[in-house]
């Protein structure tokens, strides 16, 4: 099959994933600030300490034809903990789509359209920088089939969130370095204009999102590694101008890193936004990390219905991965010798690993000496997933490039039958993977209202009133998305809510809020705490003691007042 052909069979197959059932799930408090910023509105316009209708709630979530890009900028900078670039693109694309008159209200598909679209790019994305990188179309070909049905890849294109578009960074600024280093090993000189787009990919990307400075930090080690492992000799001219012009790249991205730092540090970087990286304080948060780890590296490639409701089939999904991985490392690690004995092969697959291995590195460094887990949020590892993928291309190409006799037990012979079939094995588990994800057996948002409104629905017998203790906007998204749910079901939208204001210093008597609100209420009321931080107690008023269902996101309690 012609080259280009089979690469936009792979981009199809990819886009067709990432598109079907979009907005099937609900979004979580990190999407609604997508949608509230890039509209240019503004989580404070939700009133606290008093009670609010369901259209209050929701306001920020309305078409703004007085924002601009300004405003959009000012208030990622004052509520937010993210560069403004991605929300200023989303914030042009919604311009368009109302100009054009396309949509009349802004709902999650809408704001999950260009994620999935730059995660489609990917697809073509990676198969430059495995291709280039091994100087394989094969090996190209095999990476883009991977980011094509990646479990983990389809996870971060169906949030509208900016991981997808700073990984189009990644996969641009890690080709840089391969051919840098190329450049180096091969004894040629670095043009300038592998400068200038090293050094335009490392800027957008810290202007996509901060964390993209661990891909950097780590591009850094790795060329540290890479020198101290080389023989050495005195430095020829050329080696010396090379060095000079990795050093302007460094320099470069330096400046744009502290032009970020000197903005985001006035404004106090986090507004209690990541309080939930807990502390490694006790045993299990230091023994924790490395499993989560592993929880995000082995969804790059495969998943199945681990968070299934039915226990038997999460054990039997449990099980097929425990094979999986059985089969699969020994592997990897046989097919990676052989490459390294390669000098195709060897060179990008040092510098891919040497990256990878410096980013993972990085994240536990953070984790065990800042004491803020990384590991928690698997959407972090878009900062070295496009290296998964690559290195694992180029892996599972080689023995189409090599004739060398795999050594493994005679039971992978007889699973195999050529070493080729590796890789049909690991495309059919990952697309397996993505349909888990696609049905929602898999990567589940953090928050699941609609499980919060089903039973409250099912339940609630009087008016009623949600309430919850405010400190940040996450705690405004979290009654957003109970709203949302409410109002896509058109029912109980005369629902009340209540967000008591955690951080005044009145608090004590703001609590009280939620007391007199009861006492003047002569009909039967219900009301709801969802994620109330203190001790609750109200007059005239009975805890329902029934026990209803965990829901993730919503610890919630019941009480009925007369």
């Amino acid at each position: 099959m012609n080259n280009s052909i089979l690469l936009v069979f792979w981009t199809i197959i990819g886009g067709i994933l990432r598109f079907t059932n979009l907005g099937a799930k609900s979004p979580w408090t990190d999407e609604f600030a997508t949608m509230v910023f890039s509209l240019g509105n503004d989580f404070r316009s939700v009133p606290l300490n008093q009670l609010i209708s369901l259209d209050t709630l929701l306001q920020p979530l309305q078409f703004n034809t007085n924002a601009g890009i300004s405003s959009v900028i000012s208030l990622l900078l004052e509520e937010d903990n993210h560069p403004p670039l991605y929300f200023v693109i989303n914030h042009l694309w919604i311009g368009l789509l109302s100009h054009l008159g396309v949509v009349e209200n802004i709902d999650i598909t809408i704001m999950r359209i260009l994620p999935a679209f730059f995660g489609v790019l990917s697809i073509p994305g990676i198969y430059i920088l495995s291709s280039i990188s091994f100087r394989s179309r094969l090996a190209g070909q095999i990476s883009a089939s991977l980011m094509a049905v990646s479990p983990y890849g389809i996870y971060l294109a169906q949030e509208a969130r900016h991981y997808t578009f700073a990984t189009l960074f990644v996969i641009a600024s890690l080709l840089c370095l391969v051919v840098a280093i190329r450049k180096i090993k091969e004894e040629s000189v670095i043009p300038y204009w592998l400068v200038l787009v090293w050094l335009l990919a490392n800027s957008i990307g810290l202007s996509i999102h901060y964390f993209f400075c661990l891909t950097l930090i780590s591009e850094i080690i790795t060329l540290i590694f890479l020198y101290n492992i080389q023989p050495h000799e005195k430095l020829s001219n050329l080696k010396r101008k090379n060095y000079y012009r990795i050093f302007l790249v460094i320099i470069g991205t330096f400046c744009t890193g502290l032009m970020w730092l000197l903005i985001i540090i006035p404004k106090g970087y986090g507004n209690d936004m990541i309080s939930w990286i807990h502390p490694v304080n006790n045993v299990l948060y230091f023994i924790s990390p490395p499993f989560q780890l592993l929880a995000v590296w082995i969804p790059m490639i495969s998943l199945l219905p681990v968070e299934s409701s039915s226990i038997p089939i999460v054990i039997l999904s449990g099980l097929i991965l425990l094979l999986f991985l059985i089969f699969l490392v020994p592997y990897i690690l046989q097919e990676v010798k052989i490459g390294l004995r390669d000098k195709k092969f060897s060179l990008p697959l040092i510098v891919l690993i040497s990256f990878i291995s410096g980013v993972i590195g990085i994240f536990l460094t953070i984790t065990y000496l800042a004491r803020l887990d990384l590991t928690r949020g698997a959407r972090y590892s878009f900062t070295y997933f496009p290296a998964v993928i690559a290195v694992l291309g180029g892996i599972l190409s080689i023995p189409w490039h090599s004739n060398s006799e795999h050594k493994l037990s005679k039971i992978y012979s007889i699973i195999l039958l050529n070493r080729k079939m590796g890789f049909y094995i690991v495309w059919i588990m990952g697309l397996l993977g993505s349909i888990t994800v696609l049905l929602n057996l898999g990567y589940q948002k953090y928050y699941r209202p609609e499980q919060f409104v089903d039973i409250f629905q099912r339940t609630v017998s009087h008016d009623a009133v949600i309430v919850t203790t405010h400190q940040s906007l996450v705690q405004t998204g979290e009654m957003m998305g109970i709203g949302l749910e409410l109002q896509n079901n058109q029912k109980l939208t005369n629902t009340s809510f209540l967000l008591i204001d955690k951080n005044s210093k009145d608090y004590p008597q703001e609590a009280e809020t939620l007391q007199t609100i009861v006492e003047n209420t002569k009909e039967p009321l219900e009301v709801w705490t969802v994620n109330f931080k203190d001790p609750i107690k109200l007059k005239n008023c009975n805890l329902d003691t029934k026990k209803y269902p965990h829901i993730d996101g919503y610890h919630y309690e019941r009480y009925i007042c007369n």
